[in-house]
This record gives C-alpha cells, sequence and structure tokens, in this order.
C-alpha cells in the first residue's frame, strides 16, 4: 500500500522517514520535526536496542539463534510518549529507555539487525504505527524497507569524526562520562557504520527518491528547516 502524505488540514498526513548512519542526528532531527508538523515520532533504532537489551539480559550469545528466538517469541515491546515529547520504550511494561544509548547496546542491536527473525518481528510493529500516516520514522531501513512508498524521504549523514563528537558529548552528559573515549567512539561509529553497510539484510544505504541532508556543518534548527520546508512542499504534490 502506497503512504500518501499531506498534511494536518489538508488530506490525510503522510509517512516522513529519516534514514541515516549512526549519530548523523537522526534522533534528534525526528523529534523536532515531528513537534513541528503535529506528528508522531517512531524511533525504530530505539526498538531494535530494546531487543538488544532484552535479548543481553537472557544470556543470549549474539550466535545462538535458538535463545535469541526465545526471547523474541515472548517480547512485548511498546513506545509511549510523555507529556513533554520525550519518547518511552517499554519491555513487558517496563521502561529500558536508560539503557538504550550505551556504545555496547548500540552494537548489539546492529548485529541483531541483521538477524530475519529480528526485523520480521519488528516490520509489522513498524507499519502498524505508520499505516495512517502522520508519523516521522527514523532508521536505517525505513524509506527503503519499512516505508518505500513514503512521501517524503530523507537521508541524514555526517561525518564519523563529527558523529563521533556529538555521541561523546551526549555520553559525558551521562554517568557513562568515565567510560567513554573519543577515538573509541569514533572507532565503533565506523565499525558500525560498515556492518549496517555490508549486513545481506535490509543493507543502510539511500533510499530512492530521498533527500539527502549532511549535517556535519548545519545546525539542528538548519536541518529541520530545510526538513520541515520540504515536507510541506511535498504535501501540495497531488498525484
Amino acid at each position: 500500500m502506497t503512504n500518501r502524505s499531506f498534511l494536518p488540514g489538508d488530506d490525510p498526513p503522510i509517512v516522513v522517514t529519516i534514514d541515516g548512519p549512526a549519530g548523523a542526528g537522526k534522533t534528534t532531527v525526528s523529534r523536532m520535526l515531528a513537534s513541528r508538523l503535529g506528528y508522531r515520532y517512531l524511533d525504530t533504532g530505539a526498538l531494535y536496542r530494546a531487543v538488544a537489551v532484552s535479548v543481553s539480559n537472557a544470556g543470549c550469545a549474539p550466535d545462538d539463534l535458538p535463545c535469541i528466538q526465545r526471547v523474541i517469541a515472548a517480547l512485548e515491546i511498546d513506545c509511549q510518549v510523555s507529556d513533554t515529547g520525550a519518547l518511552d520504550v517499554l519491555v513487558g511494561g517496563k521502561a529500558v529507555t536508560h539503557l538504550l544509548r550505551s556504545p555496547e547496546i548500540a552494537m548489539f542491536a546492529s548485529r541483531l539487525s541483521a538477524l530475519p527473525m529480528v526485523r520480521e518481528a519488528l516490520l509489522g510493529i513498524q507499519r502498524k504505527i505508520g499505516e495512517n500516516g502522520g508519523v516521522v520514522c527514523e532508521g536505517r531501513d525505513m524509506g527503503t524497507v519499512v516505508f518505500p512508498d513514503a512521501r517524503a524521504k530523507f537521508y541524514l549523514d555526517a561525518s564519523p569524526k563529527i558523529r563521533a563528537e556529538r555521541r561523546y558529548l551526549e555520553l559525558a552528559a551521562s554517568a557513562a562520562a568515565v567510560q567513554v573515549d573519543l577515538d573509541e567512539i569514533e572507532a565503533q561509529i565506523r565499525q558500525r557504520d560498515e556492518a549496517d553497510m555490508s549486513r545481506p539484510i535490509a543493507p543502510l544505504r539511500i533510499p530512492q527518491d530521498a533527500f539527502v541532508i549532511d549535517s556535519s556543518l548545519l545546525s539542528l534548527d538548519e536541518v529541520v528547516q530545510c526538513m520541515e520546508d520540504r515536507t510541506r512542499s511535498l504535501s501540495g504534490e497531488k498525484r
């Protein structure tokens, strides 16, 4: 089914996808864009990291497929937006949001995302959330696999060095700061890029018809304004 996209007050609202590598700013930009458009926000990366937390807590090794399958079969994931606009991810009714941003969980999530059983389990959840439009979805295969017919597609990029610096500042504000090394973060980001781009299933790539934005030298507001202007322009087009 094609996801037709229009803004509130016109026709049915659209699905907006924002793909790109780790640390490019997709999460912050997506939240800001969703707020400006009056849309819901879906952090698909958080869904995969929630799976990673669950699998890790169950003691499954990355190559122990039967163990991973058992965890996924019993998994209950839900996303809730608080009054402040923050996204809370719950697994089995318990919030795990505070566990999702560590480099270790991010790397584990990347490995798990290459497994067909994991992707299949989350694909239906994501499409269900976006079936009526009015949602900004960010991840690594939103415009290529999950919503290939989305009207507004973006690919947000930035250099590995810039992305590492941003992630360092983010972690420096948390208790994990004592464990953080900037060079190590950049190495992990480059490793993550290679893993995401070379995986056999739904590799990271620029979606067809996507508008590419390099945020290395742009402010958050400049990126969001560009996306908002383009989304509103596209939403006015008729097929």
